[in-house]
């Protein structure tokens, strides 16, 4: 049978999507092509033997456009012989890049492939591959003739519904800044720049970040007409308890496991199960509450369930998974999961999360499987969970097994 394997990950420091941020200056071809020469370089591996390489990226207008992960490919010094395609699932964009990548070595067609992703967006920020465009057109209208809303006003509708406190939502923005601001990242980042310019650290981490500071913060997405239309009395969301834009890169070197072997390189992880589902495209980011439950559900019949007297798999449970990476693009995400699924809070994002070390949107599938395998290498955990949010109502889920 054949089994996925994940021999290396890696990825940039998070750099501020702003001006004055750190990898401002640095184009995203660039920003990507240093993850796939880092990946080649770590494992001495030979780029002629990759089958493909499948990068993801939320905005790809400007200089995220024509194909960027090929681009990117020709400018890592890679032969011109290794294709690349770009993917969009939104946020999740990198994380179905690990997936298709995964999945295609599992179905014979890959031996050796990257999944990689990176957003600049400082270059390119929210909404800039619409513009004043309709990306809807009229039969979506139609079905949703209110209108669809903003990511923000779907975290504040989340809130409601979950009863997240204000401060429920500021305490655990702290929390994310205070993991990651005490966790070690040197295995997963690698530094950009010259000796004299170099870039290793996440810009992103706000150490000094206390309950009290973040309490004094205004709530961002304000709207008199949507509170109106949702019944939305107290509005919570703040910048301090969502992600900051944030520019980065990341990659994953995939391969079959004899392959790996073979090549005389060592697998740190396998993958177990995989999953995607749809949800709400107004509440939008519940997604990772059922695809939660579908790929545990799942996962049994990947080999790591309880089995029954009649050989029938009965899944994987919540208390299975040693690591958890919920992706924090607004705090009040992660806790209605938490309500949901009652997952152990000290194994979720326990290095910090986006709050803390960004979401460099097309990047973020890969930095998230990235921190997840060196957390449980670092912790021993055996089996980590990886889920994500994503615009449109949808959400991808990732079990991988340590080895």
């Amino acid at each position: 049978m054949i089994t996925a394997v994940i021999v290396d990950a890696v990825r940039s420091p998070s750099g501020r999507g702003k001006p004055g941020g750190q990898l401002v200056q640095v184009h995203p071809v660039d920003l990507l092509a240093r993850m796939l020469r880092a990946l080649v370089e770590r494992s001495n591996l030979d780029p002629a033997l990759i089958d493909d390489v499948i990068g993801g990226c939320v905005s790809q207008v400007g200089r995220q456009s024509l194909n960027l992960t090929r681009t990117a490919v020709l400018a890592a010094g890679f032969p011109h012989t290794v294709p690349a395609t770009t993917v969009d699932r939104q946020c999740g964009s990198s994380q179905q890049a690990v997936a298709f990548a995964a999945q295609g070595v599992l179905a014979g067609a890959y031996e050796v492939v990257i999944a990689c992703g990176v957003e600049s967006m400082s270059a390119n920020p929210l909404g800039s591959a619409t513009g004043e465009a309709d990306p809807y057109g009229s039969a979506l209208a139609a079905r949703y003739p209110e209108g669809l809303v903003g990511q923000g006003i779907a975290a504040e509708l989340i809130a409601a519904r979950w009863g997240l406190s204000r401060n429920a939502l500021d305490e655990f923005a702290a929390r994310s800044h205070r993991l990651a601001a005490s966790a070690n990242f040197d295995a997963e980042i690698v530094a950009f720049g010259d000796a004299g310019t170099s870039r290793g650290t996440d810009e992103t981490i706000r150490p000094e970040t206390t309950i009290a500071g973040l309490a004094v913060l205004k709530p961002v997405f304000f709207d008199e007409d949507l509170g109106r239309r949702f019944g939305l009395g107290e509005w919570r969301i703040t910048a301090g308890n969502s992600s900051p834009l944030t520019d980065g890169a990341s990659a994953v070197l995939i391969m079959s496991e004899a392959r790996a072997v073979s090549l005389g390189l060592t697998p740190r992880a396998r993958f177990h199960a995989f999953a995607v589902a749809g949800s709400d495209p107004i509440e939008m980011l519940t997604g990772v509450i059922p695809v939660t439950q579908r790929i545990l559900a799942r996962a049994g019949s990947a080999g790591g369930g309880t089995g029954t007297s009649t050989g029938m798999s009965t899944g994987m449970s919540i208390d299975d998974v040693d690591s958890f990476e919920v992706n924090e693009a607004f705090a009040s995400v992660p806790l209605a999961w938490q309500r949901e699924l009652h997952a152990d809070p000290d194994r979720v994002n326990p290095r910090g999360g986006a709050i803390a070390l960004g979401h460099a949107l097309g990047s973020s599938g890969t930095r998230l499987l990235t921190t997840l395998l060196t957390t449980l290498e670092q912790t021993g955990g055996r089996f980590g969970l990886q889920t994500m949010c994503e615009g449109g109502g949808m959400a991808n889920a990732t079990i991988i097994e340590r080895l």
